[in-house]
């Protein structure tokens, strides 16, 4: 499907970027609305997820991981300390480094959040065959490995 072209002869199209901007601006807001229930905000969910999924992290591989600064790190961090979802020890390997880990209470919490956020997946995903998402969702990995932002292909195989 082509979209018509304009009086100069352009593609009317919107611009990739533009769409991929907008959904991520439409995207960021959704997560917060469907997040404030479970009085989480959408950098404090990104460090649960990301912790779930890799064990011991220090506070600066967390942070690039969630795309947020060290600084912006420590009050999430914080955050989640402060509501019993995670807990901090001391490296083994590393003399000075706390490594965090999600307690039983905050893989709790998580699960709660996903279930929130799979029902909005759902509603993006509505006008996409089934049978088509896990091709959007590599087409989409590569977008960001192109950039590099992420998804080594490492990554990629384990999805």
């Amino acid at each position: 499907m082509t979209a018509p072209a304009t009086k100069d002869g352009r593609d009317s199209a919107p611009r990739m970027s533009y769409v991929v901007g907008r959904l991520d601006r439409a995207l960021r807001r959704e997560l917060e609305h469907r997040l404030a229930p479970f009085g989480l905000t959408r950098n404090q969910y990104t460090a649960l997820s990301v912790l779930s999924r890799t064990v011991g992290l220090s506070n600066a591989q967390l942070a690039r991981r969630s795309y947020v600064t060290p600084q912006s790190m420590l009050a999430v961090i914080s955050a989640l300390d402060e509501a019993g979802y995670i807990e901090r020890t001391p490296s083994a390997s590393h003399r000075g480094v706390l490594v965090t880990r999600l307690t039983r209470r905050g893989h709790h919490q998580l699960e709660a959040c996903d279930r929130a956020i799979d029902d909005m997946e759902q509603e993006m995903l509505a006008e996409i065959p089934a049978e088509r998402r896990p091709d959007l969702v590599g087409e989409l990995m590569s977008c960001v490995r192109a950039l590099h932002a992420g998804f080594a292909a490492r990554e990629t195989a384990l999805s």
